[in-house]
């Protein structure tokens, strides 16, 4: 079972969301999401635990619990929502990417 971590200190490792989940059974995968481009967590994360049993008691038990200083969310992952260029309107073909082909030298050499 895929479980989903939320509210999660920036200070924690994936190597102590492990410790804590292994209380409660064998941990597959311990997963902080982190920004791509500063390294940085982003405050949430998942574990993968094989035995469905162990992982229901582990989100019963430590939702709402506090875990280096913050109450972690802790619930059954659901499936990620599509988002993205599927919900976009269709994009309007041609144009200068919003630009005026006439100001393309910042406006040196206008013609007004």
């Amino acid at each position: 079972m895929n479980i989903y971590l939320g509210n999660l200190s920036y200070s924690a490792t994936e190597n102590s969301i492990r410790d804590l989940f292994e209380g409660f059974g064998q941990v597959i995968t311990a997963k902080i999401v982190t920004d791509k481009f500063t390294g940085s967590s982003r405050g949430f994360g998942f574990v993968e635990m094989p035995n469905d049993d162990e992982a229901q008691k582990a989100i019963a038990e430590l939702n709402g619990k506090e875990f280096e200083g913050r109450k972690m969310v802790v619930n059954e992952s659901r499936p990620r929502e599509t988002t993205g260029r599927d919900n976009r309107a269709p994009r309007r073909e041609g144009g200068n990417a919003g630009y005026n082909s006439n100001y393309r030298d910042g406006g040196r050499n206008s013609r007004f």
